[in-house]
């Protein structure tokens, strides 16, 4: 099958073949449709986080397929399931990560990875779905979606009547915008560099937007919501500056949710003393979601027109064209990008 590897940071995958291992217990094999690109992958490739240990290795941790065989012990799914790949642990054997062949060179893989025509994945990180959604759409449920809604709806609890800002509205942002106007919150605000991004943010709904390349960011909040500052701030960019905004426009108490990985040298500085009268600071992993429970909950909520999923796309390559993606989703242009990897 072909696969896209990382052989090293800060270089292009390099789209190769490689052999399926046999299934040992736990593991799932799925012959995948769509994968989507997060900003994992992104910093994964350029070292963001540090040296990279596990080289070469596969990548790719939202997708969706169907399922090829199960090993032993596995009793979730079952061969023709259509199903969700995701990152976060859901129900099921935590399998042993599978290792791949590439011409006599062994490639390292985690508990999922969707840059791949097939993949093993652990039982624990595959959802079944109904055999009639959309696996393009079904794909963005591995991430971008859930992890959207759950920094809403796990994270910052937020309530109807909230105020809530989010700084960067890429996938995962856009998916913040419409949890909160699910929840009837308001006012909600979509900060972000880009004024496409902030257009279509009005879509998925933002009720205010600000160009924090033209705009002073912290004096647009201020003048919007007054001093007591908001219920809820989101930072997805990772940036220390910006991180120490949302923190600042947060009222005492409420919550600032950091969803944005930062660089590993990256540090902030904050005036802790709102913290003892009931503001909260913390960072989300995953929007703590609940895959056998949240991923057909909003699907549920996709077929009844209360989500937009398929809007999200805006750029769709074939896997040989992974490179070409990778390039769209760091410039900013996309909204979400899906590849196809049949």
């Amino acid at each position: 099958m072909k696969a896209a590897i990382l052989t090293e940071q800060k270089a292009p995958l390099v789209v190769a073949d490689v052999e399926v291992p046999d299934l040992d217990v736990g593991q799932v094999l799925v012959d995948m449709a769509y994968s989507g690109i997060c900003g994992k992958q992104l910093e994964e490739i350029s070292g963001k986080r540090g040296a990279d240990a596990y080289l070469p290795h596969l990548l790719g941790h939202e997708g969706a397929g169907v399922v090829k065989g199960v090993g032993p012990g596995v009793r979730k799914v079952k061969t023709g399931d259509h199903v969700v790949l995701h990152w976060v642990k859901g129900s099921g054997i935590d399998s042993a990560p599978p290792r791949y062949d590439w011409g006599g060179t062994s490639v390292s893989a985690g508990w999922v990875t969707t840059f791949s025509q097939q993949t093993i994945a652990s039982e624990n990180r595959v959802t079944v779905i109904d055999s009639d959604i959309d696996l393009e759409v079904a794909a963005l449920l591995g991430c971008a979606v859930t992890t959207g809604l759950g920094i809403v709806f796990n994270n910052a609890a937020l309530m109807p009547g909230q105020s809530i800002a989010v700084f960067g509205v890429g996938g995962i942002g856009l998916n913040v915008l419409q949890g909160a106007a699910l929840v009837n919150a308001h006012p909600i605000v979509a900060i972000d560099l880009h004024d496409h991004k902030l257009e279509q943010a009005l879509k998925f709904g933002a009720t205010h937007t600000v160009n924090a390349s033209t705009q002073d960011v912290a004096a647009f909040l201020r003048d919007l919501v007054g001093p007591n500052g908001f219920d809820a701030t989101v930072d997805l960019t990772g940036n220390s500056g910006v991180r120490e905004v949302a923190y600042a426009a947060t009222s005492n108490t409420g919550k600032t949710v950091l969803a944005g990985v930062p660089d590993h040298q990256e540090k902030i500085t904050i005036d802790s003393f709102p913290l003892h009268f009931g503001r909260k600071i913390f960072g989300s992993r995953g929007g703590e979601t609940r895959p056998d429970q949240d991923i057909p909950r909003y699907l549920e909520l996709y077929k009844l027109g209360k989500l937009k999923l398929k809007e999200q796309i805006t750029h769709r390559f074939s896997l040989e064209d992974i490179n070409q993606a990778i390039d769209v989703v760091r410039t900013g242009e996309a909204g979400r990008c899906v590849i196809s990897v049949a």
